[in-house]
């Protein structure tokens, strides 16, 4: 399986973020995606990234951190996805829902988003969208500025809105949101969106599914997670889990470039040496 979002980076996990790997890859999570927020913690993701094989970055300045970017992040950010094995630009978009709500905000959060959309198509890369409450407006830019695809996260649009964003080549993330009987509206995508628009996401350690949700001790989300979250869609759409699983990973390996790290055979070789060393 492969987690299309994960913040591995954030300070939740800094007391146990080796555990936090051990049980993904336990659960059969051989991908985490980690997208960045800001320039501050691009170093920490490519970090992780090389310390932990299964994960594997993108860069990006979210929305909610553009108040406190600057111009030359920009350059900063193209020199780390020309020098970095990035899967994608991101997390990236717009959020209509924070404070503050006015134009001038709204209108900077507008710039960040169609400056990365530009060194998204610039790096050919695909990207990592954050679409709450804007989902028009995302759609407006990527419809003026054309990108190789990407993944709007967290999806909660309607359907139309679904179906402009999988015209322009785009992926759907469905996580713990999806695991609420309560969340009708999106639980109704899940089970009828095309099945190849569709990735599987924890968004951790945010995002918890419903069981987590309810459970005052265990609030955090981890990518060991997914295997459930990836029986409630199969659940919603009368399939059997290992074809879901199968499908949203292929779903992922189709947007993303090169999402699962290649690990070269001369270090695996399981045979013994022979001769002098």
């Amino acid at each position: 399986m492969i987690d299309t979002h994960c913040h591995l980076d954030a300070a939740e996990f800094d007391v146990d973020r080796e555990a936090v790997a051990t049980r993904a890859c336990a659960a059969g999570v051989t991908t985490i995606v980690v997208p960045a927020v800001e320039r501050a913690n691009f170093g920490a993701v490519a970090s992780i990234c090389r310390e932990y094989p299964e994960c594997r970055p993108a860069y990006g300045i979210h929305p909610m951190y553009v108040g406190r970017a600057r111009a030359e992040d920009l350059d900063v950010l193209r020199e780390t996805l020309k020098r970095e094995p990035a899967v994608a630009v991101g997390e990236i978009g717009l959020d209509f829902l924070v404070e503050p709500r006015d134009e001038r905000s709204q209108q900077s959060q507008w710039w960040w988003y169609a400056e990365q959309l530009k060194l998204a198509r610039e790096c050919d890369l695909p990207v990592l969208l954050h679409v709450r409450r804007a989902v028009d407006a995302i759609l407006k830019g990527l419809r003026e500025i054309r990108v190789p695809g990407g993944i709007a996260h967290a999806f909660n649009g309607s359907r139309q809105q679904a179906d402009a964003f999988i015209k322009l080549g785009f992926k759907l993330g469905f996580g713990g949101a999806m695991t609420h009987p309560r969340a009708t509206r999106l639980r109704e995508l899940a089970a009828t969106l095309p099945l190849e628009a569709l990735v599987l996401e924890t968004d951790a350690p945010d995002i918890p599914p419903e069981w987590l949700a309810r459970d005052d001790s265990k609030q955090r989300n981890e990518p060991a997670e997914l295997p459930r979250i990836a029986a409630v869609l199969a659940d919603l759409r009368g399939m059997a889990v290992d074809a879901i699983v199968a499908a949203t990973t292929a779903n992922a390996r189709g947007v993303l470039p090169r999402p699962e790290r290649r690990v070269p055979a001369v270090l695996i070789d399981p045979r013994p040496k022979i001769g002098p060393q």
